[in-house]
């Protein structure tokens, strides 16, 4: 069973992101959703997800924050940055973490979802 987490606050970033996973995956597969980075980091242990699609400016906590706290011990999911910033800075940091595969801009296209879960 495939495990994907999604830490987005924007629902409707969330629910278009979800519907195309959903489409276009072909194994078995279960998705976790948050709108808090900081729940999120507190139960992702329990979940040790394979995927992890992380928004960047979210309260509370942002994106780079739960990049900086998230320490998973039993593997490395693939972590792909969802944002709607098309920075050069953002897309510059992202690259110094080692956890981070690629970083995609909102809204999500049904051609990179192809790409990771193919």
């Amino acid at each position: 069973m495939v495990k994907i987490v999604l830490i987005d606050d924007d629902p409707i970033s969330t629910f278009v992101t979800e519907k195309l996973i959903s489409k276009n995956i072909k194994v078995p597969f279960e998705i976790f959703i948050y709108d808090n980075a900081i729940k999120a980091l507190n139960e992702i242990s329990l979940i040790n997800p394979n995927y992890l699609f992380l928004d960047l400016n979210m309260p509370e906590m942002t994106g780079w924050d739960f990049l900086e706290e998230y320490h998973p011990s039993n593997n490395n999911p693939e972590v792909y940055i969802l944002s709607s910033s098309v920075d050069e800075r953002d897309i510059d940091k992202a690259s110094n973490y080692s956890l981070v595969k690629k970083y995609l801009s909102k809204p999500l296209v049904k051609k990179y979802i192809k790409t990771i879960f193919n």
